[in-house]
């Protein structure tokens, strides 16, 4: 799958039919002696957290923007909370009030941002 000089081609040849191999699971060149090691560590199931099963080398991509259980912090009181349990916690904390200290009415939380154009 690269380019080599034509003058290097049958020893090329030779040498990848001998020595190289397709990953089955992602068609990247791996040498023949370290196929098993690569399938155990790139392309084997893991359980995630959230029990999703996927490949062992996609989870960290997972953990990071897909699964359900990521670590994610609420917009109004900065906690941390799982990914899946966000928006229920926003709706509640965004319709808590606090009194404005410029004109003493209470102002929902998610509304405290744009309250100051409107004030007074």
């Amino acid at each position: 799958k690269r380019d080599i000089p034509l003058a290097n081609f049958i020893v090329h040849e030779i040498h990848c039919r001998r020595n190289i191999e397709l990953c089955c699971f992602c068609s990247e060149s791996v040498p023949k002696s370290e196929m098993k090691n690569h399938i155990e560590s790139e392309h084997v199931q893991v359980t995630c957290k959230c029990q999703m099963k996927i490949e062992k080398s996609l989870l960290k991509d997972h953990e990071a923007s897909a699964c359900p259980l990521r670590p994610a912090v609420c917009q109004y009181c900065d906690i941390q909370l799982t990914f899946n349990k966000l928006q229920d916690h926003e709706i509640y904390c965004g319709a808590r009030t606090e009194t404005c200290g410029a004109c003493g009415r209470n102002i929902m939380v998610q509304d405290l941002k744009e309250h100051p154009r409107v004030c007074g």
